[in-house]
């Protein structure tokens, strides 16, 4: 009867555990020494905070349940650290001076492949700043050099919005399509639908059109752009 008791007993133990995540952390960012990091996630329409911890000799780490798999954010204060998927199991989390990463699942493996990715365009971009002031010394005459690095830049704004697209509907049915959604549009002045959005919607499956951020971002949108159609008018 102890044994059968035992038994029940662990295999109560290792359902309460089926959904944990355990997130360890690195970083050798000095500013974030001594520094409480906080892990909030949406649950539904809501922001709501995981958990938190103070980075100490450069080390942190989180605990705590998920119902389902979750877009989650790494905080100092309001300030945006990094994405990261949230999911049952153990993460690893590294914050460099130069990247980040997290590594544990596939979705973590493909969203920070992205990231990379798009962060060899956003620096070549960046890059175009400092080509302007090498032309200049160079002697190169005003309307040569903004014409080479309009086109420039717009060819690696073509080669981000192709890179942004891609990836959304390669993922619509899993947390990374929405997320990745609801970071290039929070930096939007105000919801709006522009040729890549219109672009990403043409397509976009049920469950994607139905997650909660972007829902009410298309409705809001669409509710813009017929005042701005009527103002036009």
């Amino acid at each position: 009867m102890r044994k059968v008791l035992y038994f029940f007993g662990a295999m109560l133990a290792l359902a309460s555990c089926a959904d944990n995540f355990q997130v360890k952390g690195l970083s050798s960012v000095h500013y974030l020494e001594g520094k409480t990091l906080y892990l909030k996630a949406f649950v539904g329409d809501k922001l709501e905070e995981m958990d938190s911890c103070k980075v100490v000799h450069g080390k942190f780490s989180f605990s705590g349940n998920v119902d389902s798999v979750v877009m989650a954010t790494l905080y100092v204060g309001d300030e945006c650290v990094m994405p990261l998927v949230l999911e049952t199991g153990k993460l690893t989390v590294d914050i460099g001076e130069a990247e980040q990463n997290v590594t544990g699942s596939e979705l973590n493996d493909s969203l920070f492949c992205f990231i990379k990715k798009k962060t060899v365009i956003d620096k070549q971009m960046n890059e175009l700043y400092r080509k302007e002031s090498r032309m200049i010394m160079d002697g190169i005459d005003h309307e040569t050099i903004v014409t080479q690095l309009n086109e420039e830049a717009r060819v690696l704004m073509e080669e981000t919005d192709a890179l942004v697209t891609k990836f959304i509907t390669s993922n619509y049915d899993n947390v990374l399509g929405p997320g990745v959604f609801m970071i290039v549009t929070s930096g939007m002045q105000y919801p709006v639908l522009t040729p890549q959005i219109e672009q990403i919607m043409l397509n976009a499956t049920t469950r994607f059109k139905s997650h909660p951020y972007v829902e009410e971002y298309i409705s809001v949108a669409e509710e813009n752009m017929e005042k701005l159609n009527a103002v036009e008018e």
